[in-house]
């Protein structure tokens, strides 16, 4: 069957301000997301893409623009199903806020028990990204061959829990996944097994190397990346995804 690439969009404005943003309209990339888009297209040079599927949300669409442009022949479909988490009552909330709330423990040690009020669950959530991505599958290779390429473009806890999927883990070991804004996540699905052939791949390894500052209680930016690594030191995922490497 078709091999899928998974790309997170670019850092937004609510991952620097520490906001779960959800479904909230008009959230844009920022100025580096934009330019982490602008990259894309020279990442995935050489890659024949049969057709590029978005969630409507503006990020997705805007960490796109840059490949389309560079590839006007691509095909562009979009998909509710693998938009974001509907995170109902949670949406727009300050994360160091949510952090307090008694169901992130759900979130974060039963993840396939957590329902948001108001919203839904992330059972439903990880159901309808895979049933879109077999759809997709099907379709890409009805119409382009076994050998077919294709690309999504979604958020955080989707490819998260597509990879657990491919991966053959429980919905409640996903939170152990960590995907970087702009990362390319690659799976080739097969009449028998998915294979992950890439993992959050941006080919930054920022993350990785600690900050003197890591800590230190910054505005912007350099804040939210601060409370994540607060986050995973005490043991937990940074629910929608994060803002990456500084």
């Amino acid at each position: 069957m078709a091999t899928l690439i998974l790309v997170r969009h670019g850092r937004s404005t609510a991952n620097t301000a520490g906001l779960l943003a959800g479904w909230t309209p008009g959230v844009a990339l920022d100025e580096r997301g934009a330019a982490q888009a602008a990259a894309l297209p020279g990442r995935l040079a050489g890659v024949p893409i049969a057709a590029a599927v978005t969630s409507p949300l503006q990020r997705c669409r805007e960490t796109l623009a840059p490949l389309l442009a560079a590839r006007p022949e691509l095909a562009l479909h979009t998909d509710e199903r693998i938009g974001e988490c509907h995170y109902g009552d949670w949406s727009g909330r300050k994360l160091s806020e949510l952090a307090d709330e008694p169901l992130m423990r759900i979130v974060q040690q039963h993840p396939s028990a957590a329902a948001f009020p108001g919203g839904e669950s992330m059972r439903a959530m990880q159901a309808r990204a895979v049933e879109a991505v077999r759809d997709w599958n099907a379709r890409i290779e009805e119409e382009h061959g076994s050998d077919a390429v294709f690309l999504m473009c979604s958020h955080g806890d989707i490819i998260k829990s597509l990879v657990a999927d491919a991966l053959g883990m429980h919905l409640d070991l996903f939170q152990r996944i960590h995907v970087d804004p702009c990362s390319v996540t690659a799976v080739r699905y097969t009449p028998t097994r998915p294979f992950v052939f890439r993992l959050g791949d941006t080919g930054d390894f920022g993350s990785l190397v600690p900050a003197e500052d890591a800590r230190a209680p910054e505005a912007g930016a350099s804040g939210a990346a601060a409370a994540e690594r607060a986050a995973e030191d005490g043991g937990n995922a940074v629910v929608g995804g994060g803002a990456g490497a500084v």
